[in-house]
């Protein structure tokens, strides 16, 4: 490659890149970043909103599930213990303990 390719494609590339620099700079590109800044802000508010759904429903379901498995351990309680009537013939325990 020659001296006067590589100087021009550094002046090229100079001033494409100057080109691009004022581009990126302009009116229209201000607008295009404010549209995407814009929908972006949308999307967060959209994601927080159903993370925020989701925990609420997490919390519902966690809820129920340690009702459920408190009813279930009252219940397997109360087939453990057998009725005091039963086991006293008919009698209480303040009764058969005299």
């Amino acid at each position: 490659m020659s001296a006067w390719s590589k100087a021009g494609l550094f002046v090229g590339g100079a001033l494409f890149g100057t080109a691009g620099v004022k581009i990126l700079g302009s009116k229209d590109a201000k607008k295009a970043y404010t549209h995407t800044t814009a929908a972006v802000l949308r999307a967060k508010e959209s994601v927080m909103t159903t993370a925020t759904t989701i925990r609420e429903n997490a919390d519902d379901i966690l809820a129920d599930a340690k009702a459920i498995n408190e009813k279930r351990a009252a219940e397997a309680c109360a087939e453990e213990i057998p009725d005091a009537s039963d086991v006293f013939g008919g009698q209480t325990a303040e009764v058969a303990a005299e």
